[in-house]
């Protein structure tokens, strides 16, 4: 069996992702290669694993397949919550949020499938921050396809932030639709990033919701 990340190690102090903070993400800089695992770290689970380029877990998305959640947290690589996503209930639509930690209230940005059987429809979904102020003139798209890991999130200078692309192993062979790469610029923090890569698999995924198990 080919392996996710050839030089994958455990790491005594992975890197820390910063919450996603609007305007900015990390200091100026190369981009942030990570390799996404469409696999849970525990037995019976379901989630996502991810590697940075030096083969070190980063994040961890860890929901039990037995029983049913109304949240879906995405950790770091000690278990601690950075973000927190909730489907928002009696609505039309697909319409999510996103949280600080593990809070349920005060989202920080609401998400909105958008409609792709649209002629010439590129889009996937929107982001919008909940707070008033400065905050509120960001915004976000994610565009392209998601189910061909081929898509990117750009801001709403239509700067490109981060971009899913597909991923094969150092033998040039395919690892198929669950492994895949994303990239992040340093204008946008990596855990917001993975956190729509997490929206993006609850609506457009073959595997179904991480929430049903």
């Amino acid at each position: 069996m080919t392996k996710v990340h050839p030089h994958a190690t455990a790491a005594e102090e992975p890197p820390r992702p910063e919450s996603p903070r609007a305007g900015g993400g990390r200091a100026a800089g190369e981009a942030t290669v990570l390799t996404v695992w469409r696999k849970s770290l525990l037995f019976n689970g379901n989630g996502f694993t991810v590697f940075d380029s030096k083969g070190r877990l980063v994040f961890r998305v860890d929901n039990y397949s037995s029983g049913s959640r109304d949240c879906i947290v995405l950790m770091d690589t000690a278990g601690k919550p950075l973000l927190t996503i909730r489907r928002k209930k009696l609505s039309l639509g697909e319409h999510w949020r996103i949280y600080d930690g593990e809070e349920a209230i005060n989202p920080r940005f609401a998400v909105k499938k958008k409609h792709t059987g649209l002629l010439h429809s590129k889009g996937l979904a929107r982001v919008t921050p909940c707070a008033s102020g400065a905050e509120s003139r960001l915004a976000y798209d994610a565009e392209g396809s998601y189910s061909r890991r081929c898509c990117a999130i750009y801001d709403s200078r239509r700067r490109q932030l981060a971009e899913i692309q597909k991923k094969e192993s150092a033998q040039g062979i395919s690892l198929g639709l669950d492994v895949f790469r994303l990239v992040v610029e340093p204008e946008l923090d990596a855990a917001f990033a993975m956190a729509m890569v997490i929206l993006l698999e609850q609506m457009f995924g073959s595997r179904g919701s991480l929430l049903r198990g």
